[in-house]
């Protein structure tokens, strides 16, 4: 009886230890990747409705036609859209430019595209393969992370659109906002957070000053200005205490509700709510 009663202790104990074991792998395993699971969920977010609506032919229903163009930042623009429910009385067409390609009409684009993206820009989509849809679109929305060279550009591309006065044209400009660490700001308040701004990429605030400076007063939304009413910083949570942000770059779900609202305020936007 005294072995069966051993044996029975050390089984009972073994099979506790295990399961202790068990659950806190389990736990360490959950806590490690989080960040990485969530930029990557935030990644499918962001692209998710976008390719849904991409290349969507328009068709005669009554309803006019919007057309968004450009990178993983008209994504974000697409989804601020979306998720507070404007341009509701548009039927909605999306084109993808990749960063590394730029929205550019003209000549020239091959002296300003590096070697090592010639490849993917010849295969990707462009103003030139889009011009036909451009054509039947009443509302034209350019949003993405504008280089340099593709900013300094844009009066010649809008001229080389061969537009009608019917038309309407909008060039969002680019935006920055602070990565969010959540290891950093998990003990803080609401009030706290609210608080906190965080410096953005000067070099993107340039690009938005020399867009501003060139395009007429009423087809640019400088979207860092509008949303952070400074040319330094930015908030870094929503008026919910929600990252707006978590690489930087892109939206949260909540960050696109929060932009949204803000930048549909702007005089050029508030008539498509």
């Amino acid at each position: 009886m005294k072995n069966i009663g051993f044996i029975y202790f050390t089984n009972t104990f073994s099979l506790k230890a295990s399961l202790l074991i068990f659950l806190l792998s389990a736990c360490f395993a959950q806590a490690s990747p989080t960040k990485e699971i969530n930029l990557k969920a935030n990644g499918k977010y962001i692209r998710s409705y976008y390719l849904q609506l991409m290349k969507k032919p328009f068709i005669q229903n009554g309803k006019k036609k919007a057309l968004i163009i450009g990178d993983s930042h008209a994504q974000d623009f697409l989804n601020a859209v979306h998720e507070n429910g404007y341009l509701s009385k548009y039927q909605v067409s999306t084109r993808y430019i990749p960063t590394r390609c730029q929205i550019f009409l003209g000549a020239g684009l091959a002296k300003n595209i590096t070697s090592n993206d010639k490849a993917l820009c010849n295969n990707s989509d462009n103003l030139q393969h889009a011009k036909k849809q451009i054509r039947e679109a009443d509302l034209i929305i350019f949003a993405a992370k504008w280089r340099d060279w593709s900013a300094n550009s844009l009066p010649q591309t809008i001229k080389n659109l061969h537009l009608s006065p019917s038309q309407k044209l909008i060039i969002i400009g680019t935006k920055s906002f602070g990565r969010y660490i959540s290891s950093q700001y998990i003990n803080l308040s609401k009030a706290d957070l609210l608080k906190i701004r965080i410096a953005i990429d000067k070099g993107q605030s340039t690009i938005n000053a020399k867009m501003e400076a060139a395009l007429r007063k009423d087809i640019f939304v400088n979207l860092q200005s509008t949303i952070c009413h400074s040319p330094d910083t930015c908030p870094l949570f929503t008026d919910h205490g929600q990252p707006i942000s978590i690489d930087g770059g892109h939206l949260t779900k909540e960050g696109a509700r929060y932009i949204g609202k803000k930048l549909f305020n702007h005089p050029i936007l508030a008539k498509y709510k």
